[in-house]
């Protein structure tokens, strides 16, 4: 057992040992005996008591691996120099897009919430370390009156009497010898700090979020404009089929076939114009103002919004810097101190009241010589029997922090995860976005092939119509891979810390 929980467990024994007194007032034999031989303990424990009775603190060891994962899914190691200290005007390069996000920063109303909660903490924390220090109040009186006689009937000889009296002085000042107000100011105190913390990792999801909402605004500005190409050539298809069915070379079910991709192309524009209208909603709200038209993005095409690249291989000890596992640790904190101001709880309060004044018949003489007074007085309160309330209290403090340790050790284990999945799509995108840019390469070179052939009667229409939905689809997935790799490097950079400054 700890030594502080030691020292709680002597006091309780010889304190109880008193409420077990006869009912004169006065202890048996035995429990003067077991005072006499406690006592020497108590003797030793209390210049102890004005130590700090909270637990002494010990980061919890590094719940995750030492280092990111290895392997062929993972980029190689390069570079040592700290995300965290890529400032987000450095790492996002578009300009329209450092705007849109300086406007996030300004407007956004999670942003606003999360500053309030600052302001709500740092209050409360000095409120909280204002009671280690003595309330002084002061106070004036001033008293006329009139009367022949006093209320037993003595006369007092009449007339008007002023009475005159100034008063500045403490009441109740509680002398922490046993750390209870400073273990609560520490909790408050760390209580401020996790919601800073909590603001700054606000502060970074929200530029993440703002960068990969107008990466997608612009990717399905792509999307709709490779729809909107495609509905084109689809429907030069259709005329030519139509001319040809004319003619008697081709049949009704080639037109009917043709038409098919023409009304999927139809359906496809209409449904990214809906969605780039949402995607806009989104990005509004992210923003907490309405984007200007100047500032959307047109598209993502084959562009670069963001550095090349970010420092990968570090090692995992750089996600105790991330703000949500910082806030996981000053809440962490915050529960040790409330152990000590639970333990505190089972020895005697000591408080103390003073006062120094003046007081006169007559104003002027109020604060000539001969007239202060003062006093002062201290009292000690101790709960006998509370039914276990203390020890509840205590117990419940403990397993508070228990709670808390575990909320740390998940915060961290969180962040190495979706580091770890970041790393793991940077180092295979690069070749996703090939393999899709090469099979675009070879589907545009069917789609042309297998049209030839059709007008020259080699293959059927059926098979040219293959070749060109293989192609849209080829086209698709491109536009979504290259949204794939911009929107990773936003993620990976904001699950390492980036974006604070």
């Amino acid at each position: 057992m700890h030594w502080k929980d030691d020292l709680v467990t002597v006091w309780l024994a010889i304190r109880v040992p008193l409420v077990l007194s006869n009912g004169k007032g006065k202890t048996s034999s035995r429990n003067r005996a077991l005072h006499l031989r406690l006592a020497p303990l108590l003797l030793i424990a209390l210049p102890l008591a004005g130590c700090d009775l909270a637990p002494h603190y010990q980061r919890p060891a590094l719940a995750a691996p030492s280092s990111f994962p290895q392997g062929p899914a993972y980029p190689a190691a390069t570079g040592a120099q700290d995300v965290a200290a890529i400032g987000w005007k450095t790492f996002f390069t578009d300009d329209r897009l450092q705007r849109v996000i300086a406007l996030g920063l300004a407007n956004n109303r999670d942003l606003r919430i999360a500053a309030a909660n600052i302001l709500q903490a740092r209050a409360q924390y000095r409120a909280q370390r204002a009671d280690l220090f003595p309330t002084i109040g002061a106070s004036g009186n001033a008293e006329v009156s009139h009367g022949n006689a006093t209320a037993t009937g003595t006369s007092t000889g009449g007339g008007t009497r002023h009475a005159y009296s100034a008063d500045i002085g403490i009441s109740a000042f509680e002398l922490d010898l046993f750390g209870r107000v400073r273990n609560l100011t520490r909790a408050a105190q760390e209580q401020y700090f996790a919601t800073q913390a909590g603001a700054d990792s606000t502060r970074i999801s929200l530029i993440g979020e703002i960068a990969s909402a107008w990466l997608t605004m612009g990717s399905d500005q792509d999307q709709i404009a490779l729809s909107k190409q495609t509905l084109a050539a689809y429907q030069q298809s259709v005329d030519l089929t139509r001319a040809q069915f004319d003619k008697g070379i081709a049949s009704e079910l080639d037109v009917q076939q043709a038409e098919t991709n023409l009304q999927d192309a139809r359906f496809d524009v209409a449904q990214l114009t809906t969605q780039i209208a949402q995607d806009q909603n989104a990005l509004n709200l992210l923003v907490g103002t309405t984007v200007t038209a100047d500032l959307l993005p047109a598209g993502i095409g084959t562009g670069d919004f963001t550095l090349p690249e970010l420092p990968a291989g570090l090692d995992s000890t750089v996600l105790l810097k991330r703000p949500d596992v910082l806030q996981a640790e000053d809440q962490l904190k915050g529960e040790n101190a409330n152990i000590g101001a639970a333990r505190a709880a089972f020895f005697p309060t000591i408080s103390l009241t003073a006062a120094a004044g003046t007081a006169s018949t007559a104003l002027s003489g109020l604060f000539t010589g001969g007239a202060w007074t003062w006093n002062a007085s201290g009292s000690a309160t101790q709960t006998v029997f509370d039914f276990g309330k203390n020890l509840a209290n205590l117990r419940y403090a403990q397993a508070s922090k228990q709670a808390a340790v575990a909320t740390y050790e998940k915060a961290v284990q969180t962040a190495f995860r979706e580091v770890s999945d970041a790393l793991a799509t940077r180092g295979t995108i690069g070749e996703q976005l090939s393999a899709r840019s090469g099979k675009v390469d070879a589907a545009s070179k069917a789609a042309t092939l297998s049209l030839a052939r059709y007008r020259n009667g080699i293959d059927s229409f059926l098979t040219t119509l293959d070749a060109q939905r293989t192609l849209y689809a080829a086209q698709q997935s491109l536009v979504t891979s290259r949204l794939q790799r911009e929107t990773n490097l936003v993620t990976l950079y904001s699950t390492l810390g980036g974006g604070l400054s």
